[in-house]
């Protein structure tokens, strides 16, 4: 088995390729700028499976003519990939009255338009094996979140490409899925979260802690395996039971 994980090289990225790579999987992943984090995750990876087939290749999904000839190269290298997981993603905080093009465009381009235009190079494949698995990372922002409208607007636009392509394709055999993710530590959420996310959270949170990598790793690898393959068009949440962003 091998997937292709958009936004492998750190966060919860790292964290799904080293649960799948832990699992026997061969994996492909991108980063966008950071080629030694991209490293590191490469040598963590190879210390739980020396004998994993990791592989990394730089991306920015804004390109869709890049991302269709990298697909073809990731399907070279590996003859057969059985599940895409798009985690990459940017985040630009503004007030909706303050926010500029740039800000709005940037952020819709990177969080849902490419993922679409991921999947939609990787899908006449997956058809034509009868198989397939699509995950996509979404943010409980995707029901609203203050100072976040085009962020929020891109991870609800999530839930409504994963259904309809979970009803297109369920008959080829393909699933889709969103996974939610809560309040999880990594270096985006603390370059563009208020400070105080974290008091919020655990005063909220019913199991009152925040959320690690691993837990959303647990679920992606889960729903990509043959034990996941009845779950198709579900969003999913893990966040410990907290179902709101303020």
């Amino acid at each position: 088995m091998n997937v292709f994980i958009t936004g492998g090289s750190r966060g919860i990225g790292r964290a799904v390729v080293l649960k799948f790579v832990k699992e026997g999987w061969g994996c492909a992943f991108t980063y966008a700028r950071d080629k030694e984090a991209a490293e590191e995750t490469v040598k963590l990876a190879s210390g739980l499976n020396e004998k994993a087939d990791i592989r990394f290749y730089r991306l920015d999904v804004k390109e869709p003519e890049r991302i269709e000839s990298l697909a073809d190269k990731v399907i070279e290298d590996y003859e057969n990939i059985r599940a895409v997981v798009n985690n990459a993603a940017v985040v630009r905080n503004n007030a909706a009255v303050l926010m500029s093009n740039e800000e709005w465009e940037e952020v819709l381009t990177t969080n849902l338009s490419g993922p679409f235009y991921v999947i939609r190079s990787f899908l006449m494949h997956f058809v034509s094996n009868k198989a397939g698995r699509i995950i996509n990372i979404s943010s409980l922002a995707q029901d609203g979140c203050s100072g976040q409208v085009n962020y929020a607007a891109s991870k609800a636009g999530l839930i409504g490409l994963t259904r309809t392509l979970a009803k297109e394709y369920g008959p080829k055999g393909i699933t889709s899925n969103v996974v939610t993710v809560g309040y999880v530590p990594t270096r985006m959420t603390e370059e563009n979260l208020a400070a105080n996310l974290h008091e919020f959270w655990m005063k909220h949170c019913p199991l009152k802690r925040i959320g690690s990598a691993e837990d959303i790793a647990n679920l992606v690898y889960y729903l990509c395996s043959d034990q996941g393959g009845f779950i198709n068009g579900e969003v999913i949440r893990v966040s410990g039971g907290l179902t709101y962003a303020p």
